[in-house]
């Protein structure tokens, strides 16, 4: 019985831990029970990717060519430029296979003889693509080409366009030189005639804005201009020819002539 006033000690409890023992044979390893309530739920670790598999891929095989055709093809019986052309594939048509035998084919690409040897490979190529060339310069120059003048209908207009006619063919004269002519010979009428002279006398009068007489007008008739002579443009371009030839040029006309 414990003493008078003295406190009872209170026994403590040793705190006990459950050992699990692993291990086999005679040694073992004691490890501690550590409960899911008290230490937390162990991590899971994430299931390991699988392993790609590598598919190995055929082999691409290149696309095989197209046959060449050949280079030569014999001429058969009922055989034209055009049917080789289509049934060889000749770049160009049959144009382009006879530039390239028109040698061996003559100058009719109409005729080709039975037996014929025609180059229908890069020679037909060749000429194919001379032929390209010339079209594209032809098709350049004609766009080079400066659009037609368009003249008024009218004393102004026929005297430039004579003017332009002129300066092609090496005719001087000037605008002041025709007109100043020209009004004083017709007053401007592309449809005078002199009934009363002595050319009219002799049956051939003066016409015309110029008042070329038509002997006169078939000899200094320019090309290019009306053969009618009482055509304003041929009338003026013909008289001032005649007048070139005769006093240098129609500026050093001032009165008859």
């Amino acid at each position: 019985m414990p003493g008078l006033g003295k406190h009872r000690r209170p026994k403590q409890r040793p705190i006990t831990r459950k050992l699990a023992f692993a291990g086999t044979g005679g040694a073992a390893l004691a490890l501690p029970l550590i409960s899911a309530t008290t230490a937390g739920a162990a991590v899971t670790q994430p299931a390991a990717a699988p392993a790609v598999k590598t598919v190995a891929l055929p082999a691409v095989k290149p696309a095989v060519e197209k046959a060449a055709f050949p280079l030569t093809y014999s001429v058969t019986v009922g055989d034209t430029l055009s049917k080789i052309a289509v049934e060889h594939a000749v770049s160009g048509g049959w144009q382009a296979l006879y530039e390239a035998n028109r040698t061996a084919i003559g100058s009719d690409p109409a005729i080709i003889r039975p037996g014929l040897k025609l180059s229908i490979g890069a020679a037909a190529k060749a000429a194919a693509t001379r032929a390209t060339a010339v079209q594209a310069t032809a098709v350049q120059a004609a766009a080079a080409v400066k659009p037609a003048t368009t003249y008024a209908n009218n004393l102004d207009g026929w005297i430039r366009q004579s003017l332009d006619i002129m300066a092609r063919h090496g005719i001087p004269g000037s605008y002041n030189g025709i007109h100043r002519n020209v009004m004083r010979e017709s007053s401007g009428n592309p449809l005078a005639i002199n009934n009363w002279d002595s050319n009219a006398a002799a049956g051939i009068p003066s016409k015309g804005l110029l008042q070329v007489i038509d002997p006169t007008f078939r000899a200094y008739h320019v090309p290019g201009t009306s053969l009618d002579s009482y055509d304003p443009v041929a009338n003026i371009t013909a008289a001032c020819n005649y007048a070139a030839a005769r006093y240098g040029s129609i500026d050093n006309v001032n009165g008859a002539y």
